[in-house]
């Protein structure tokens, strides 16, 4: 038994320290291992798993919106990368730089990709001649690195995996149409799969990508009340395509400037995914991209039939991801590690049960244990997984409306920031300075100014000017 409480013991509590909760999580679910190159991860089977399904329901779903894949070379020459002004210096600080091929030094220096807006804009400008040509549709699955200063696993890291779409269009209506669709792409995936729900709205200038004309972001709430930015669409204009000379042909036979958008996911969504549903005994995973929705565990295993009937029962669940722990540990210990791992659902089954023809299911969301005719347990298992999903997205949202608070006053807004994590809407003048003062004051940042606007207020909540925007801000990761 001492071994078996270890398991879960060596778990931080969320509430006496968040962050080492978190990476305890992370390392004894065995998402991630740490790596000998420092800020990069080494991701582990389990977690490339949950990434897996991440990406195939991600990719099904941008598919079904006339997007194909590509792939674009991982070094970018420094030429290209300085032809985006905006571009060049938003992600300058973090540029990691390859000078050598060899023992030769390289003519001109190359970075590994950060990003790939240059060289699909390069790619576009060779293929891109005539309005046929349009729209281009683009994305590619790869990893991208950025010179992080302070990395955790997941949610900052030096390597990262992604998707980035890049698409190209005819009229500013049509990217601005795109752009709009992939971030509903995004927040429809995160809501319906993950479980997480989200506020959806537009960066401020100062928060948007750089060399865009606007970001529109998805944004969550995490346990700790701090906000994570889960997923951003950009729209472009005409911007890039000035620069690297995109151009076509109109019905009209005269020279357009393409229209740009872009927009990723990240391997930080992982992140997401621990830090909302995630509680004191590890993980919490949602049943839709869980890599193991059910574990049978044999209880007295070493008993005449008990391992046969796990594997029958494994055999009437076809139609889920089921497996059948029948390693030599006790089922104390295989009950801690299921939870460990998050997976959503465990059967107990033994000789009692065996005798009674039913088998208990147990939730790892709640456990609650319910017990079952084995004749039903196909259709009890579908039920009970679907309820899982739908009842961890309720717990998930009312956690976060628990923690959003209304702030009219500049006072109300500092207590609100200083005593309760969560976000707070108030209005706001459009004024860079408010939004710096801001974050001098509460260290929070503005989240997004969401399309479902709110009037709170008159007035700006910080200077008391005109207000123009009801805003999300927050603390964030």
């Amino acid at each position: 038994m001492a071994k078996e409480k270890k398991l879960v013991e060596s778990i931080t509590s969320m509430n006496e320290d968040f962050a080492q909760w978190y990476t305890d999580v992370v390392k004894k679910a065995e998402l991630v291992e740490y790596s000998s190159v420092k800020g990069c991860m080494i991701i582990r089977p389990y977690g490339y798993a949950i990434w897996e399904n991440i990406q195939k329901e991600l990719d099904r779903r941008f598919k079904e919106t006339g997007v194909e894949n590509v792939y674009m070379p991982m070094f970018i020459p420094e030429s290209l990368l300085q032809k985006e002004k905006d571009h060049v210096e938003g992600f300058a600080p973090e540029v990691a730089w390859v000078t050598h091929g060899g023992l030769e030094p390289l003519q001109e220096r190359m970075c590994v990709r950060p990003t790939s807006e240059t060289l699909f804009c390069d790619f576009y400008s060779n293929i891109i001649h005539s309005y046929r040509d349009l729209p281009k549709l683009y994305n590619q699955w790869c990893s991208v690195c950025r010179w992080e200063k302070t990395t955790r696993p997941f949610l900052r890291t030096t390597e990262f995996l992604w998707q980035e779409g890049h698409t190209a269009h005819a009229t500013q209506e049509e990217a601005e149409a795109r752009t709009e669709q992939m971030l509903n792409v995004y927040a429809d995936f995160c809501e319906q799969e993950l479980a997480i729900p989200m506020i959806k709205g537009r960066k401020t200038d100062k928060e948007k990508f750089a060399g865009a004309e606007s970001t529109y972001t998805i944004e969550a709430l995490m346990h700790d009340g701090k906000a994570l930015q889960s997923g951003t669409s950009h729209n472009f204009g005409d911007g890039f395509a000035r620069a690297f000379d995109i151009q076509y042909t109109d019905k009209d036979n005269q020279l357009q400037y393409v229209h740009q958008t872009s927009w990723g996911l990240s391997t930080r969504i992982m992140g997401a995914i621990i830090m909302v549903h995630g509680d004191d005994s590890g993980l919490v995973l949602p049943p839709r991209i869980a890599p193991t929705q059910v574990m049978i565990i044999p209880i007295a295993q070493h008993k005449e039939g008990v391992l046969e009937k796990a594997e029958e029962i494994r055999g009437k669940l076809g139609a889920f991801r089921v497996k059948v722990d029948d390693s030599d540990k006790s089922p104390g210990w295989k009950f801690s590690e299921q939870e460990m791992r998050g997976i959503p659902m465990r059967i107990e089954i033994g000789p009692k049960d065996i005798e009674a023809n039913q088998a208990v299911l147990v939730r790892r969301d709640t456990r609650e244990k319910i017990v079952v005719l084995l004749d039903e347990i196909a259709e009890k298992t579908g039920e009970l997984l679907e309820t899982i999903q739908k009842d961890m997205y309720t717990r998930a949202k009312a956690h976060r409306d628990s923690h959003t608070a209304t702030a009219v006053t500049y006072e109300e807004f500092k207590q609100a920031i200083a005593e309760k994590p969560g976000f707070v809407k108030a209005m706001w003048c459009g004024d860079r300075a408010c939004e710096d003062k801001i974050k001098e004051d509460t260290t929070a940042t503005s989240r997004c100014m969401p399309f479902e606007q709110e009037h709170l207020a008159d007035t700006c909540v910080c200077c008391g000017k005109p207000a123009k925007a009801m805003v999300y801000w927050g603390k964030a990761y």
